[in-house]
């Protein structure tokens, strides 16, 4: 009894201890100097890994705070650099002629996420064996278009992203099981491009879900989209929420936690 009462307080000593810490870590895409932003717990080891793509505004807070609340769930979660060198698009502007670039450059897109995710597995706090990605608008386009890379992933997860497929033969790259989070009327992503994309996914037999959330429109789960929907882009509480909850779900189903 009473060293069930010490080990008790030994572990309630160390769970006391644990933290999230997080760092900003420099890695490379070729020539090109990338500066990606890695949250975990220094309690834990061997964790299951999450890559985050951001949206087409770059790597900001929205996207660093919910890597802090993966790690807080015990995760090992790293924020990818795609434009480079911590560049962030100052205005909507500048972010349509950013992301436009690697849209129309998806071998470049893919090369600069395949780096990404060789940042995340090199965290010594990671398991490198279980890894997915998640990716949010600009950033859900890609962490399909790194599924489709053939990279090794348990899953990937997109929030109100890009569907459409320019390469539909890739399909039978991907190794990843595939969460789709779509706002139900997203003006931006064409009913063509949804049917395209899940063609692609039957016929290359990929284990897929699709989920629509009523009422949603583009950047559903953003608070920084505003809150008028006839925009075509505005947040949406209950659809954040339930999109959350079903990511919780994937990654119980991929990592068994």
């Amino acid at each position: 009894m009473r060293y069930a009462m010490v080990l008790g307080l030994v572990l309630a000593a160390v769970t006391a201890h644990a933290k999230v810490v997080t760092k900003e870590v420099r890695y490379k895409d070729g020539s090109v100097e990338l500066v990606g932003y890695l949250a975990h717990d220094d309690a834990k080891s061997a964790a299951p890994g999450v890559l985050i793509v951001p949206q087409w505004m770059g790597l900001t807070d929205y996207e660093k705070g919910r890597a802090r609340q993966l790690a807080d769930l015990g995760y090992v979660a790293f924020c990818a650099d795609v434009y480079g060198d911590g560049h962030n698009a100052a205005d909507v502007k500048e972010a349509g002629q950013l992301a436009g670039k690697y849209k129309g450059d998806r071998p470049l897109f893919r090369s600069r996420l395949q780096a990404a995710l060789a940042a995340l597995r090199a965290s010594p706090s990671v398991d490198a064996k279980r890894c997915a990605a998640i990716g949010y608008c600009f950033g859900g386009t890609g962490v399909l278009e790194l599924a489709r890379s053939g990279a090794d992933l348990l899953g990937v997860a997109t929030f109100h992203g890009g569907l459409d497929s320019p390469t539909p033969a890739d399909g039978k790259n991907i190794k990843a099981k595939v969460l789709v989070l779509h706002g139900a009327d997203d003006p931006y992503v064409p009913k063509a491009d949804i049917a395209a994309f899940e063609q692609e996914l039957k016929s290359a037999g990929v284990d897929y879900q699709l989920v629509f959330y009523s009422g949603a429109v583009h950047s559903f789960t953003q608070p920084m989209a505003g809150n008028d929907p006839s925009k075509g882009a505005a947040y949406n509480e209950r659809a954040d929420k339930r999109s959350w909850i079903a990511l919780m779900d994937f990654f119980h189903e991929l990592f068994g936690r």
